[in-house]
């Protein structure tokens, strides 16, 4: 549906899309910028995307930063940071609590048509590969096979912990849907006190639903459990970083959708395209970091532009 723009005086004001109450006010896509994008993408078939949470607020998801709707905007809570969930109990009980609840909605949460656009040009060889930042793998729901999860994922958790018989760090996994049923087991009377949800799937919960809640030790080596996503104050592994680097280096260009590049690890993707004198695009609602960098900059719904894409007759 097409975002209408009320012209008053000499004011325009904006509405915010019917999508999605996450999505920030904007105004409409321009046919134009479809083009523009559509002549960045032709003839280059190893065009390398970066995705931020600006592509799933779309879905129903929140970001944290955008203008009068991000979880800055409506909570002065902050999220989760990765050294508190390694030192305190009671951030990790905080933290699994509210993951629990929210899980049943963020892990059925559907792909928009921005995911399900990338996923048809990449099997039409118009892309060669998607780096997300978002953890939500709405990705591989639509379809696409080349997707590097640059900030990990909700969908499996790990242990933090050391295994001592082996001398290393703790390398158990769980699916976590089955982890969900095991967290059902241990918290029968756990009910659904949420209020909002978060961009990685935890929701707001009073503290009362907090404290009694039980959470499984690993048991290959007793440590903590926590999701594969890296929490603000962690360090992507560099696998992944030296994997995105790969694929920059045999990438002709980069296109950034929905990211404000405030977070390093994205925005360095941007610097290394330029090094390289790779062409960048960048389509997001509102200014980015990588802005000043950007060949193309079109300001505007990713959802707007992706859906016309190599559409015409």
């Amino acid at each position: 549906m097409r975002i209408l723009g009320l012209r008053i005086g000499n004011l325009r004001t904006k509405r915010f899309s019917s999508s999605s109450r996450f999505v920030p006010a904007h105004e409409p896509a321009q046919d134009a910028d479809c083009r523009k994008l559509e002549q960045f993408l032709e003839d280059k078939p190893h065009i390398l995307v970066l995705t931020g949470a600006g592509i799933s607020t779309e879905s129903g998801i929140p970001d944290y930063r955008s203008e009068g709707v991000g979880l800055y905007a409506r909570t002065n809570h902050k999220p989760i940071q990765h050294g508190d969930f390694i030192k305190s109990e009671a951030t990790r009980k905080r933290y699994w609590a509210r993951n629990y609840v929210g899980w049943p909605r963020f892990s059925s949460i559907p792909p928009n048509v921005t995911h399900h656009t990338l996923a048809r040009i990449e099997r039409e060889g118009r892309i060669s590969g998607i780096v997300t930042q978002n953890v939500d793998r709405l990705h591989g729901k639509a379809g696409s096979k080349e997707v590097v999860e640059l900030h990990g994922s909700g969908f499996d958790v790990i242990c933090v912990g050391r295994d001592n018989e082996r001398g290393k760090g703790c390398d158990y996994r769980i699916d976590r849907h089955e982890f969900q049923r095991i967290l059902d087991q241990l918290n029968p009377a756990m009910e659904d006190g949420s209020t909002m949800m978060r961009p990685d799937g935890d929701v707001e919960l009073p503290q009362e639903y907090v404290e009694g809640f039980v959470i499984p030790p690993c048991p290959q080596c007793g440590g903590n459990l926590k999701p594969e996503i890296v929490f603000f104050g962690d360090n992507v592994p560099m696998p992944r970083i030296e994997k995105v680097v790969r694929m920059i280096i045999q990438s002709d260009g980069v296109l950034v959708l929905g990211s404000s590049l405030t977070v390093f690890s994205g925005y360095r993707i941007v610097l290394q395209a330029k090094e390289l004198g790779l062409p960048v695009a960048i389509v997001n609602i509102g200014a980015t970091r990588g802005d000043p960098k950007a060949d193309l900059k079109i300001s505007a719904r990713c959802g707007e532009i992706m859906s016309n894409l190599f559409r015409r007759s």
